[in-house]
């Protein structure tokens, strides 16, 4: 197979690292680490010392790390690369079976395997919600009526938690938009990956285990309402596929007529939310028109000169 590397993005993860890293048997692995507090690095160096380890003095976030991770892997040669969640455990032969199935389908930018749940005795909720009867009619079918499985299932999103990614993508569409810091960097990688003619699959004979069930989501991106609202809109208006500036000055408009309906109705409670809002929509604005024009050209972007960091 051709060079292949695991990137895998850390931060205070100790509680499955271990069980990570021995399921990517003999692949070379890039540890990324976000300025973990637990004993995520030492443990790493001590028990598996001939990993990469590049270590972060702040938290760049999942999308930047990840580009670090990529960026040393091309310099080493790579040809493809593989990017676990510090959290999931591949199935044996998992990656192997993806190497093969974009050898055999070159077209596939993103290949993701099965995301199970930890135990491997269901499928991970919300990689389920991926393969909907809405994104992929097929899926379910050909597995409840026991019918000849495709070799890929096409979706037009799946979560970056297990992805194999080849050279030729990331030489296309670049790397993560670092106008994302956790969550919604995948969304809209998948968005520019179809841009650029590329397509996203599922390969149902590859397993990984998410281990992440009964666990709540929890961090500033769920607990502020506004950095939901900010993701929220990069994720549809960062996208290239449609042409969505008239609806942002419509959105915007209405956001500004909502504040002066709560200032002549004295609410000033009101007030506030509205004020806040259009800030982070103008805000907003503003990074996805840049976003836009550097993601609807093809290179290598969000990747030169990151450098061994």
């Amino acid at each position: 197979m051709k060079k292949t590397y695991i990137i895998i993005v850390t931060y205070n993860g100790m509680q499955w690292i271990q069980k990570c890293l021995k399921s990517c048997q003999d692949y070379p692995v890039i540890v990324v680490d976000n300025a973990s507090t637990d004993n995520t690095v030492s443990f790493i160096k001590d028990t598996f010392p001939d990993i990469k380890v590049l270590e972060q003095e702040k938290n760049l976030g999942f999308g930047r790390a990840n580009n670090l991770g990529i960026s040393y892997a091309l310099s080493q040669g790579a040809e493809y690369v593989f990017l676990l969640n510090q959290d999931a455990y591949l199935q044996e032969n998992a990656l192997e079976i993806l190497l093969e199935s974009h050898k055999q389908n070159p077209s596939y930018g993103v290949l993701s395997p099965i995301h199970l749940n930890g135990i491997g005795s269901r499928l991970d909720q919300s990689f389920s919600n991926y393969l909907s009867y809405k994104n992929n009619p097929d899926f379910f079918s050909d597995f409840v009526l026991k019918k000849e499985l495709q070799d890929i299932y096409d979706v037009p999103f799946v979560n970056a938690a297990g992805w194999l990614v080849s050279r030729s993508i990331l030489e296309t569409v670049g790397g993560f938009d670092p106008i994302f810091f956790h969550y919604g960097e995948d969304d809209n990688y998948c968005q520019r990956a179809i841009y650029h003619g590329f397509k996203i699959g599922v390969v149902p004979t590859a397993f990984l285990h998410h281990d992440r069930e009964g666990r709540t989501r929890v961090g500033v991106h769920t607990l502020d309402p506004f950095l939901t609202l900010e993701r929220r809109l990069k994720i549809k208006f960062g996208n290239i596929n449609t042409d969505e500036e008239k609806e942002f000055s419509t959105l915007l408009r209405k956001n500004k007529r909502a504040l002066i309906k709560s200032f002549l109705r004295l609410r000033f409670s009101d007030l506030a939310v509205r004020r806040q809002e259009i800030h982070v929509t103008e805000k907003v604005m503003q990074e996805v028109a840049v976003s836009r024009r550097i993601n609807t050209a093809k290179g290598m972007h969000y990747l030169e000169n990151q450098g061994d960091k």
